[in-house]
C-alpha cells in the first residue's frame, strides 16, 4: 500500500463498552471515527461528546455517532464490536453497506467471529484478541479501568501490509497492538481467561480480587483452565497448560476490581455471550469426545441466572 493514510474513516459497529473506548481513542489521536449504537448512546454522544473517564481523569471527545447500520458507508475500517449472539445477523446486515476494499477487525471474545463475518462479507475480516477493561456506566459515557491493547493476525500474506498499517494507525492512538502468527491460539488463550473469570464473577456478582481470594474459587478456575486447554488441543491448539494457569493468576491482581463482561450483563438484565464462551467450550468439547463437566456447569448456572432476571 502507498497510501501513508490508508484508513481514512473508521466506523465501530457495536459501540459499546469496547468498541466506545478504542473509537475514542482513534478520534482523539484525529481520525475519522464513526459511532453505530444504541440510541441513548448516540443521542448522549450526539449532544454532548462521549466522556471518557480513566484514572487519568475524564475528557470529552467529539465524534460521530449513528444508530443506522449504513453508517458504516465510505468506511475503509470496520471495528466490528457486537456481542458474539449478534455476529451472524449484524454481518449480515452490514455487508450490502461495505466497500469490497474496506477491512473488518473483529474486536470480540470467542474463537468463532471473524469466520462468521467472513461469511457474509465480500471484504477482508481480521480476528483480534482484545485485552482492555472498560465499562459504559451512563449513555454517553466510557469508563477505563485497566490495559488497552490488541492482538491482530492472519495467514493472508495479501494483507500483511495492512496489519502493519494497523499497527501504524492503533500507535497514532496511544493504542498497543501485535501482529501475532498465531491469532487463533491467542483467540483460545483469550477464551481460557473469559470461561475461568467471566462466569463466577457473574453467577456471585463479585470482582476478580474478590472471586480469586478464595482457595476454593481458584480451583474451579484452574479445572475451568483444564479443560480449556484439552479442547483446544484436541482442537488442533498448541496451548501449554503451565502458561495458561499463569496467566489466569495473573489476571486478577491486574484488575482486582474488576467485574466480568457476563456480569455487567446480568446486572443489567441483558442476554450475555456465556453460549460463546464456557457454553462453547462444552459444545466443542462435546464434538471432540472431551469432558467439560466444569464448563458445562458454569454454562447451565449463568443460563439460569439470566432467565431468572428475564422472569423477575
Amino acid at each position: 500500500m502507498n497510501d501513508p493514510t490508508p484508513f481514512r474513516r473508521i466506523a465501530v459497529v457495536g459501540a459499546g463498552a469496547v468498541g466506545s473506548w478504542f473509537g475514542a481513542m482513534l478520534a482523539r489521536a484525529g481520525h475519522a471515527v464513526v459511532l453505530i449504537g444504541r440510541a441513548p448512546h448516540v443521542e448522549a454522544i450526539r449532544r454532548d461528546g462521549l466522556r471518557v473517564e480513566s484514572r487519568a481523569g475524564s475528557e470529552t471527545v467529539r465524534l460521530e455517532a449513528d444508530t443506522g447500520i449504513a453508517a458504516v458507508r465510505g468506511a475503509d475500517l470496520v471495528l466490528f464490536c457486537v456481542k458474539s449472539p449478534d455476529t451472524d445477523a449484524v454481518a449480515r446486515a452490514m455487508a450490502p453497506h461495505l466497500e469490497a476494499n474496506a477491512l473488518v477487525l473483529s474486536l470480540q471474545n470467542g474463537v468463532d467471529n471473524a469466520a462468521t463475518i467472513a461469511r457474509h462479507v465480500r471484504c477482508a475480516v481480521v480476528p483480534s484478541v482484545v485485552y482492555v477493561a472498560t465499562a459504559l456506566p451512563a449513555p454517553g459515557t466510557v469508563a477505563h479501568y485497566g490495559r488497552g491493547d490488541l492482538v491482530i493476525g492472519s495467514k493472508d500474506a495479501a494483507l500483511q501490509a495492512r496489519l502493519r498499517a494497523l499497527v501504524d494507525l492503533f500507535a497514532s492512538a496511544q493504542v498497543p497492538v501485535a501482529v501475532s502468527p498465531d491469532v487463533m491460539g491467542e483467540l483460545w488463550r483469550k477464551l481460557m481467561l473469559n470461561c475461568a473469570y467471566n462466569a463466577i464473577s457473574a453467577i456471585a456478582q463479585q470482582p476478580y480480587g474478590r472471586m480469586t481470594a478464595l482457595a476454593e474459587v481458584r480451583a474451579v478456575m484452574r479445572e475451568v483452565v483444564e479443560e480449556v486447554v484439552t479442547v483446544a488441543r484436541a482442537d488442533g491448539q498448541s496451548l501449554a497448560l503451565d502458561e495458561c494457569l499463569q496467566a489466569m493468576e495473573k489476571l486478577a491482581p491486574a484488575m482486582p476490581t474488576q467485574l466480568s463482561s457476563t456480569a455487567q450483563d446480568l446486572a443489567r438484565g441483558k442476554p450475555s455471550e456465556i453460549d460463546h464462551l464456557n457454553g462453547f467450550v462444552a459444545r466443542r468439547g462435546a464434538e471432540l469426545g472431551v469432558p467439560t463437566p466444569v464448563n458445562r456447569t458454569l454454562h447451565a448456572l449463568v443460563k439460569l441466572a439470566e432467565a431468572a432476571r428475564v422472569a423477575a
